[in-house]
């Protein structure tokens, strides 16, 4: 193992160890309706194989995906075949991506279809996570649709492991953490008012995924390093498990684990 190799974290509240950094697969499957900085072309299997042989020998094991990622889910199923075990898959309920269009549906029958699809996507018979995915109003969706009780009765039944909510407000992120394992918050150089739920899941051993760790590509700052810089604001943070990144640029998804395990350590070395 190389210094810069990842090493595997337990997921606050849960068993599940999960790497820093995890890779995010909306590019696997899904090329409209995304808020990237340029434009980029869908990976074919021989390109994505790589891209996930890469990500493993640099200690990546989470993967992340939703069925609002077009067709990534299928594309991992058979990707992941014969390494199943190799990998911990964090996916959603609650968004659809059909026609070029996003719509929501947050009823108990609709989580427990999707659940079961998303199973058969991706051949397998658990999924280690599953969020809901928001639309922004995070209480009500919680408070109306007790979806993150259907989760709950969906881990009783051993097909999810651990759940939560990937949420766009304090209020609602607390509010998840509260009722589930875990929350998905934006945390980045840029926007930080998420801040408070980092706190309370520090405070309640709760798990926390960091969502735009890079600010979806835009992260700059005039005369520093943009990686480093975000990975020493996440990762300062004792409250976040691990931040998602989408990149499919093979030299980017390496510089990205390289960082992020460099400034864990630097970061060990002084707690230490």
């Amino acid at each position: 193992m190389t210094d810069d190799r990842l090493e595997t974290r337990t997921m606050a509240g849960t068993d599940i160890q999960v790497s820093p950094i995890g890779f995010g697969t909306v590019k696997l499957g899904r090329d409209q309706g995304v808020k990237y900085p340029s434009g980029f072309k869908i990976p074919d299997d021989r390109e994505a194989r790589e891209l996930l042989k890469l990500a493993q020998s640099l200690g990546v094991n989470l993967l992340d995906t939703a069925p609002a990622y077009g067709n990534s889910e299928e594309r991992l199923g058979a990707l992941l075949k014969g390494q199943r075990d190799n990998w911990v898959i964090c996916s959603k309920v609650g968004e659809e991506f059909e026609n070029g269009e996003s719509h929501f549906d947050f009823t108990p029958e609709h989580i427990r279809f999707s659940i079961e699809r998303s199973l058969k996507r991706l051949n397998t018979d658990r999924i280690e996570m599953v969020l809901v995915h928001s639309n922004g109003d995070d209480v009500n969706i919680i408070q109306q649709y007790g979806c993150l009780e259907v989760l709950e009765a969906l881990k009783k039944e051993g097909k999810i492991l651990a759940s939560g909510m990937s949420t766009k407000t304090v209020e609602g992120g607390i509010m998840a953490l509260e009722r589930s394992d875990m929350a998905m918050v934006t945390y980045n150089l840029k926007e930080q008012a998420e801040k408070p739920v980092l706190d309370y899941a520090l405070e309640n051993r709760k798990g926390i995924l960091i969502k735009k760790a890079l600010a979806s590509g835009h992260a700059c700052l005039e005369g520093e390093d943009p990686v480093k810089k975000s990975m020493e604001l996440v990762f300062s943070h004792p409250a976040a498990s691990a931040a998602v990144i989408g990149t499919i640029n093979s030299g980017h998804l390496k510089c990205n684990a390289e960082m992020c395990a460099r400034v864990i350590r630097h970061l060990n070395n002084q707690a230490s």
